[in-house]
């Protein structure tokens, strides 16, 4: 278990700004010792996952044959993203769609605002459930054992569950959820859900945005445009992976 965790945090410090990694910066980022490192990195490579170049290692074949499977099994229907790309020009802020993960919300799709100042998060990102629109929407109906983990998750400590209950209820109530720099200080987000056919909560379709640009009198307009989506989301059937 261990060393798939050295191997994961060393796949890790690839990103699409540092394409390669040098021995050193393996071992100055990991904390790993460079013997260790080293035997790491072969391994990896002898597998596919990593490439040896001039350079220094990058990303191995056998990455991109699981990242065409990932994308296969995320990758929702045409009509949904169409949704989004019309919901994201109206409002001219980030459409992101997240559904749950243990203790964290995933974002499976984004129509980014096209707006200069735009709040921009990557596919595939995970985020706490302790705070923002999304979380609100997400955590409905959750059992009170997964709470109580989301609320140690957080800053707050495990006192922070009272403040999710009500932040779930009110949600419930109206609908829709709003944050106001909960996680990420300057930025605001309003929320709906996506439901299934028995009404349960698959997804949470948001709006994101500088907190600027969020002021009271838009937040019922966002919040129409995101029930009306979300509504037409669901009537033409919505599924994930994790569902």
């Amino acid at each position: 278990m261990r060393s798939v965790q050295r191997a994961f945090d060393i796949l890790s410090l690839l990103t699409e700004e540092r394409r390669t990694l040098t021995i050193r910066e393996v071992v100055e980022e990991t904390g790993l010792a460079k013997t260790t490192a080293l035997r790491m990195l072969l391994t990896l490579e002898q597998m596919g996952l990593l490439w040896a170049t001039a350079k220094g290692y990058t990303a191995g074949p056998a990455l991109w044959r699981w990242a065409h499977l990932a994308r296969s099994a995320w990758e929702l229907p045409p009509e949904t993203l169409e949704l989004m790309r019309e919901l994201g020009a109206r409002q001219r802020e980030t459409v992101n769609l997240y559904v749950v993960r243990g203790v964290h919300r995933v974002c499976i799709a984004q129509q980014e605002s096209p707006q200069p100042l735009r709040h921009v998060m990557r596919v595939g990102c995970e985020l706490p459930l302790w705070g923002g629109a999304s979380a609100k929407i997400l955590l409905s109906g959750a059992p009170e054992t997964l709470l109580a983990r989301v609320a140690r998750e957080s800053p707050y400590g495990s006192a922070h569950v009272d403040t999710l209950r009500d932040w779930i209820a009110r949600a419930e109530q109206d609908g829709c959820a709003v944050s106001h720099g909960e996680r990420e200080s300057g930025t605001s987000a309003v929320a709906v859900p996506v439901t299934g056919g028995s009404g349960a909560v698959l997804a949470a379709l948001t709006l994101s945005g500088p907190t600027v640009r969020f002021a009271e009198d838009k937040i019922d307009g966002f919040a129409a445009d995101l029930r009306d989506t979300a509504k037409r989301m669901s009537q033409r059937g919505f599924d994930h992976p994790l569902h």
